[in-house]
């Protein structure tokens, strides 16, 4: 078996949930098949830093240019919704989310070339993968695809080196700094928090920041109030090490790898009842309307009980390991082997 894969977006030492899943699946996939041959395809600049980088004896980095045949592969799987315009013999796409084409969470240029790149990709593979049920919902609705052509396979969480340290008095909120995943509406909440209380926000900014800057700025509360910018892993491990909540009251996620994170880190979550959230949540988090600040004020509060935090530790970190990603891995190859 031969099988190609978008590897364009493993690359980076700042991985998106993208990034992260095209990394433990291109990495999982070569160490679980050792006989078969992959091939790791990178679009224009990301060839040529990707050749320096160490690679598994089964894997091959070839440049990914739409002009080019398909080299022998009996599979093209293409990462991140896309697909190259030369046909491969068999093709899978993976759908991490639709939010562009269902909200206004973008610029309309983008919106219309993300839109044209996820329709085309719809229609060019013979399967698609979608990272949720919810995913898959959105798959079907918008670009009208039969769930006779989509399989879910659920991203695993990886675990982190945690330091030990003890817990403070802090709300942490870990994602780009986005309309979409309503921070806003979090400093807006964080208002009824008593006074020993900080909110980070560690991410860097994204669309739409600026009314989560507006927030600060109106808010009592300002000075308690922490927007970090970009963070390595090391400092995202460590503020998952100090926090007490991890509050993530998106308005629409694919997934929502944040809220696993947490859980395995042993914080207690409070997310959105939509979207991917209550799929991935179970029924291991705070589950609060994101457009109703007063549920998201009272669901605050009611964790700055140590007893009720205890609670939902116990439950999130059991699961948590529900989500592994030698399990998406082997989902992945399941997929290969009903289309092969």
């Amino acid at each position: 078996m031969r099988v190609a894969l978008d590897a364009t977006y493993s690359l980076g030492d700042a991985l998106s949930g993208v990034g992260v899943y095209s990394r433990e699946i291109l990495e999982g996939l070569a160490a679980l098949h050792p006989d078969a041959a992959w091939d790791w395809f990178y679009r224009s600049k990301r060839y040529w830093p990707a050749r320096k980088l160490p690679k598994p004896a089964n894997v091959t980095r070839r440049f990914l240019a739409d002009s080019f045949g398909n080299r022998g592969a009996d599979l093209f799987h293409g990462l991140n919704q896309r697909l190259p315009r030369h046909r491969f013999r068999k093709q899978v796409a993976t759908f991490h989310d639709l939010f562009v084409i269902s909200g206004n969470y973008s610029t309309p240029e983008f919106r219309a070339r993300f839109t044209a790149q996820a329709r085309d990709a719809a229609a060019g593979a013979d399967l698609l993968i979608a990272v949720s049920a919810f995913t898959a919902g959105q798959i079907e609705e918008h670009l009208r695809v039969p769930a006779s052509r989509i399989r879910v396979v659920h991203h695993g969480v990886l675990p982190r080196a945690i330091p030990r340290q003890t817990r403070e008095n802090v709300v942490l909120c870990v994602g780009a700094i986005q309309k979409r995943k309503n921070q806003a509406g979090l400093v807006r909440a964080f208002r009824a928090m008593p006074a020993d209380w900080r909110l980070i926000l560690a991410g860097s900014e994204g669309f739409g920041a600026e009314e989560t800057r507006a927030e600060i700025g109106r808010s009592p509360c300002a000075g308690r109030i922490h927007v970090t910018g970009y963070l390595t892993e090391a400092e995202i491990s460590a503020w998952y090490g100090r926090a007490s909540i991890f509050a993530f009251p998106s308005f629409d996620e694919g997934f929502g790898m944040p809220v696993l994170e947490a859980m395995a880190a042993g914080i207690p979550v409070i997310t959105s009842n939509r979207s991917s959230l209550p799929e991935v949540a179970g029924g291991a988090a705070v589950l609060v309307s994101p457009g109703d600040d007063h549920e998201l004020e009272t669901a605050l509060l009611q964790l700055t009980d140590p007893v009720a935090r205890q609670t939902l530790i116990e439950a999130g970190r059991q699961h948590a390991t529900q989500f592994t990603w030698s399990r998406a891995v082997g989902q992945t190859l399941a997929v290969y082997r009903e289309l092969l």
